[in-house]
């Protein structure tokens, strides 16, 4: 049976989705309460879903006020020894897990967790609102970003270098990251860099909204993040996936049919075994994020929603 958690392009995932979906409903349903819910859920993973995750805990626990909800978001990373532990019951990461993770959780438990797909995201590449800079290629940001250039490019250390001119052709380039827990970090690494190194002059920070502050205060700046954490005081540049493609901007529909080259799914993993039900409070939780009101949440955190077929197809993911 083809599984999201198997497919690693996004618009390949939407074609596997739509494949094996047997309900073809034109919209989501819409969460329906149980009655007499009650107990706790703990969450840990990924940083870029941390503020989507509070969003659900908090529309969540309108429903149900004898749930109580902890979040912790450090990193994707930190989510398949949280979940193979049993420390938590929700794993988000904005990246799948990797065949060592997945053996060490099934070495614990007996059994694969199961991921399941609850937004689309742009990986965006952000610079100050100052820059003037049009548009980026995945070559040129491989050789800001990384000290192996495995795309074969020179490196590139100042924005003259991309064409600016007059105060900024001799402004040296001022790069924002993330560490190694974190999953964009990995996406970047593997999606960009072609799984070369990054350079150690660039600026590692805690969190998403770290990378953009930074950047916001600083003209020189640039810098990775999911497109939820954009504002007012960064751009966001067009990427072309090759050195004379065209620009493309970050859109949610680019990600899905595969135009824009850094689309990607964000996925939540469950201590799932094929034919034993979940815990009551964690298969609530997850039905709500895969309904109409969870999805619409989504919109408002800045993600894109799950296309119908998609959302259906993980909601009868967790049934079986």
């Amino acid at each position: 049976m083809c599984k999201l958690s198997a497919v690693k392009n996004l618009a390949l995932a939407l074609l596997c989705a739509v494949g094996l979906t047997n309900v073809r409903a034109a919209e989501l349903p819409n969460y329906t309460p149980t009655a007499g819910l009650a107990g706790s859920l703990s969450s840990i993973g990924s940083d870029t879903l941390n503020n989507l995750m509070a969003f659900w805990a908090e529309a969540f626990r309108a429903q149900y006020p004898s749930v109580k909800v902890e979040i912790e978001g450090k990193g994707s990373a930190t989510a398949p020894p949280a979940l193979a532990e049993g420390v938590a019951q929700i794993g988000p990461m904005s990246r799948l897990m990797t065949p060592a993770e997945i053996d060490a959780f099934e070495k614990k438990n007996g059994f694969k967790p199961l991921a399941v797909a609850v937004a689309v995201d742009c990986v965006a590449i952000y610079v100050n609102k100052d820059n003037p800079l049009t548009g980026l290629s995945l070559a040129q940001a491989d050789a800001i970003f990384s000290n192996t250039r495995k795309r074969e490019t020179a490196e590139i250390t100042n924005w003259g270098q991309l064409g600016l001119t007059g105060d900024w052709a001799n402004r040296p380039i001022s790069m924002y990251g993330r560490n190694s827990a974190s999953g964009t970090y990995s996406f970047f690494k593997e999606h960009v860099l072609k799984k070369g190194d990054f350079k150690n002059t660039v600026k590692e920070q805690p969190g998403s909204a770290a990378i953009v502050n930074g950047i916001a205060n600083d003209k020189a700046g640039i810098g990775y993040s999911g497109i939820g954490y954009k504002t007012s005081e960064v751009r966001v540049l067009p990427i072309a996936e090759t050195a004379d493609g065209k620009f493309v901007e970050p859109t949610f529909a680019g990600a899905i049919n595969g135009e824009y080259p850094l689309g990607r799914l964000l996925y939540v993993y469950i201590p799932k075994k094929a034919g034993v039900p979940l815990p009551e409070v964690t298969r609530e939780f997850i039905k709500f994020i895969l309904s109409r009101d969870g999805q619409a949440i989504v919109d408002k955190d800045g993600y894109g929603a799950l296309p119908n077929e998609m959302a259906l197809q993980q909601l009868a993911d967790i049934e079986e």
